[in-house]
């Protein structure tokens, strides 16, 4: 991992850290996350911005895809998975959102995969 050598990065660090734990999340992939943060600004300035306002910007888009689109991605899985139709106050928010923040990074990483992924049957995505 980088050297953290900017204060305002290290708070957003130890504030992921804690949405992190607070999820449920292993270190590893909060880590995953981080990296991503650290490998793409527009990315990193999405979550400082849902940091301080809780909310998501939806500024930044990727292949006709934004953060919000695949925190929506994200639900409806976790709804699906859950065989409840809708999204019920068990559900731990914070954990789409991180999720929804991974998943574009990892999208940034690799459209291909993602685009395939996006794109198919509502339902019918590879987990």
């Amino acid at each position: 991992m980088s050297i953290i050598l900017v204060n305002s990065k290290l708070r957003a660090y130890e504030y992921l850290n804690q949405l992190a734990e607070y999820s449920g999340w292993k270190q590893d992939n909060t880590d995953r996350l981080w990296s991503r943060f650290l490998r793409y600004d527009e990315l990193y300035e999405e979550f400082i911005f849902y940091l301080s306002h809780h909310e998501i910007k939806d500024d930044l888009h990727f292949h006709g895809y934004s953060i919000l689109d695949l925190y929506v991605w994200q639900m409806n899985h976790y709804n699906m998975i859950h065989d409840i139709g809708k999204n019920t106050g068990n559900c731990n928010k914070e954990d789409l959102v991180l999720r929804a923040f991974l998943m574009m990074g990892e999208f940034m990483d690799n459209p291909e995969d993602f685009e395939q992924k996006l794109s198919g049957a509502p339902h019918q995505d590879r987990l």
